[in-house]
């Protein structure tokens, strides 16, 4: 994928338009979803791009728990916009300080089983960087070259029963990577900037 950073920018921005990424019959979520932001941290190796991702720790309290995800979490009333909410819960999960971090862009907002609207936004990162990850949120941090990801033979739709009184919906997953399995919401962000950066 051999994009500069100010190109990915410029494909980003055609994004503004698109409607919500919602799969979900209305009647499984609630009237309100809880407004969240994560970061998507692009970085550049030799001419490659990779994309971070956290694997999250195992807490009961967390719908998400032991997933595969990007840094993010729900908008708090002292962050002033999305995007803050973005950098904040990055530093928060990982200790990556938005002073490593250029926003590009962002995507559509992307709904969320089972009561979350997430704005996903794009950053490139310095790296080689220091990380400290919060073992409380995060299990670990590692990543994947957009390659692979851009790959469509990688990822499949399968059919899920979120509701035993509903139909089943389409769920995406990828094929394992080095142990790692993204899928759900993560894994359609995920497509959803492979399809804005690969379309000319």
């Amino acid at each position: 994928m051999e994009l500069t950073a100010r190109e990915i920018s410029r494909r980003l921005s055609r994004q503004s338009g698109y409607p919500d990424d919602n799969p979900y019959p209305p009647e499984l979520l609630p009237p309100t979803l809880r407004h969240a932001a994560v970061l998507i941290p692009l970085f550049e190796i030799s001419n490659s791009w990779h994309t971070l991702f956290i694997h999250r720790a195992d807490n009961e309290q967390d719908h998400h728990s032991g997933q595969v995800a990007f840094p993010g979490g729900c908008k708090q009333s002292d962050d002033k916009d999305l995007e803050q909410t973005a950098l904040r819960e990055t530093y928060e999960e990982i200790g990556l300080e938005d002073k490593h971090i250029k926003i590009l862009g962002r995507l559509r907002d992307f709904i969320s089983y089972p009561s979350y609207r997430v704005t996903p936004f794009v950053g490139l990162i310095s790296w080689p960087c220091k990380l400290q990850a919060d073992t409380r949120e995060v299990r670990h941090v590692f990543t994947i070259p957009m390659t692979w990801l851009a790959d469509n033979s990688h990822h499949e739709a399968k059919m899920r029963h979120l509701s035993a009184n509903h139909p089943p919906v389409p769920v995406t997953y990828f094929r394992e990577f080095q142990g790692e399995v993204l899928w759900g919401a993560s894994a359609r962000i995920t497509l959803s900037l492979m399809d804005a950066l690969t379309k000319d």
